[in-house]
């Protein structure tokens, strides 16, 4: 398995509408992908804003391929996501998991 991570810091005021675009544009096109095996979200509160860390679970490289592009440690980011953050990785990183 393989997990795919991914940061981003939200201004202070779209912090819940960044979780609502989770929920609701994100995810279920995730759960739909062959090779998809879940989702971990995680938010702190900062000065600046809320810092997300989304990491998420693949069976292989190539589903994340599929999901991606051949490039895969671009960061997939819609523009809708993008006019919420302050700052975000414009790339990822990929972890094999050992246990």
């Amino acid at each position: 398995m393989i997990c795919r991570l991914w940061r981003g810091l939200t201004r202070p005021e779209q912090a819940e509408h960044y979780v609502e675009h989770l929920r609701q544009q994100t995810l279920p096109r995730l759960r739909e992908l062959p090779g998809f095996v879940g989702v971990s979200i995680l938010r702190r509160q900062l000065d600046r804003g809320a810092e997300f860390v989304v990491i998420t679970r693949w069976e292989s490289l190539k589903a994340i391929e599929q999901f991606a592009g051949s490039d895969y440690t671009v960061a997939v980011v819609p523009p809708e996501a993008q006019r919420m953050m302050i700052d975000y990785d414009r790339s990822v990183r990929h972890y094999e998991v050992i246990e």
